[in-house]
């Protein structure tokens, strides 16, 4: 095992970056819950501190590894070269340095230099995708663009400028999402296709309806974007609803229950249902039903953390060469999601005394849901592939 191979692909350090900083945010944010951490010196409330990391620390090194890896193979242009994987993942790393180091750095100082990563990450992805331009691909440079917005209006907050702390935090995480209702709408259906096949199941196929799948795209993005803009709570709670319900139809066709031996297959279906549970529950929030927060973290935990983990999983062991099984850790960890999702959900829709329970118990499952991960996919980010050839992932 040579950490020398850890630059050689996109996918092998932001897939690891992401598990540990899942994994070590959190573990400070549980920290701080119970009064072992100060985060006085984080310069920001630890709440927002939270927040903040997950959606553009944990969420932007998944991104990273996955359109440097996924772009290439999309275009047939040539992947990225070691030293510029090497910059981008000193830029994200920069960028969690400093934001943990708010309390100490000047505000602006610490705003350059987190906010540094994504034009270098889309400028990368912007001239790869121009070897063969398609429209659906694309439009990811948009959803770039606006998880970039988003983090500035965050950063124009603590630096005491504007009032767009939350609105950046909303708009990250639901473009996040809109981002899996794109892709994940993308692989679920045919990699699930794609494991029937292999099987010899050749009837009842998933099956995609091109319109549906355009509104749902469409809508999950429109809602990120009158987030953004900071429209009425009523606007984007409608469109969120519509997003889940749409969501939820493009999901019934996909054959979820087909394959409950294989767990790298359904734990997508999974991800996915939580997207569309998570955009209902929100938009209903937002209408003044039930509760924002319990919503927001369906869809962070759930969605986010569940189709990331996945497709990381996934990609993981395609492009080592490995068979597409899970292993057993890994699986564990897939299971492992829903209960962090449920524990999240409970503590804040029975607050009192079931709150601090509830997110403590979530952060440590999560915790060691990425714990597993981390431990079966050390090997793969560190050493070399198992054959020769490049697997599709």
């Amino acid at each position: 095992m040579k950490p020398d191979y850890l630059f050689t692909a996109g996918w092998r350090v932001f897939f690891l970056a992401a598990g540990l900083w899942a994994v070590i945010s959190v573990a400070i944010w549980l920290m701080w819950l119970i009064g072992l951490v100060d985060g006085g010196h984080l310069g920001v409330a630890p709440q927002s501190w939270h927040a903040h990391e997950m959606i553009f620390g944990y969420a932007t090194a998944a991104m990273g590894g996955f359109f440097l890896t996924a772009v290439p193979n999309w275009t047939g242009a040539k992947a990225a070269p070691e030293r510029f994987v090497m910059l981008v993942a000193g830029l994200w790393l920069a960028g969690r340095l400093a934001v943990c180091l708010a309390g100490v750095l000047p505000s602006a100082v610490v705003a350059a230099i987190d906010l540094a990563f994504l034009p270098v990450l889309a400028a990368k992805v912007l001239t790869q995708l121009m070897a063969r331009p398609k429209p659906q691909n694309m439009m990811f440079l948009l959803l770039i663009t606006l998880v970039w917005i988003s983090n500035l209006l965050v950063h124009l907050d603590w630096m005491g400028l504007t009032g767009t702390g939350w609105q950046g935090l909303r708009g990250g995480l639901l473009t996040t999402c809109a981002m899996i209702a794109a892709l994940g709408g993308r692989v679920t259906p045919a990699f699930t296709r794609n494991a029937m096949l292999r099987e010899g199941r050749a009837e009842r196929l998933p099956v995609e309806h091109p319109r549906l799948d355009m509104a749902g795209i469409a809508l999950a993005i429109l809602t990120a974007f009158v987030v953004i803009l900071g429209l009425p709570d009523a606007v984007d709670g409608g469109l969120a609803v519509l997003a889940g319900l749409v969501a939820a139809a493009r999901l019934a066709g996909w054959r979820g229950l087909a394959l409950p031996h294989q767990p790298i297959v359904w734990v997508l279906h999974l991800g996915y249902g939580f997207l569309a549970l998570g955009f209902v529950l929100w938009g209903l929030a937002q209408l003044g039903l039930g509760d924002e927060m319990a919503a927001l973290h369906v869809l962070g935990i759930g969605a986010v953390g569940g189709m990331t983990l996945a497709v990381m999983s996934r990609a993981s062991l395609g492009h080592s060469g490995r068979a597409l099984v899970a292993p057993g850790p890994v699986a564990l960890a897939y299971a492992l999601i829903p209960l962090a999702v449920a524990l999240r959900w409970a503590g804040s829709t029975f607050p009192g005394s079931f709150y601090l329970p509830g997110v403590i118990g979530s952060g440590l499952v999560w915790c060691l849901a990425f714990t597993l991960y981390l431990t079966a996919l050390w090997p793969i980010f560190f050493g070399p592939r198992a054959n020769g050839n490049e697997a599709a992932a």
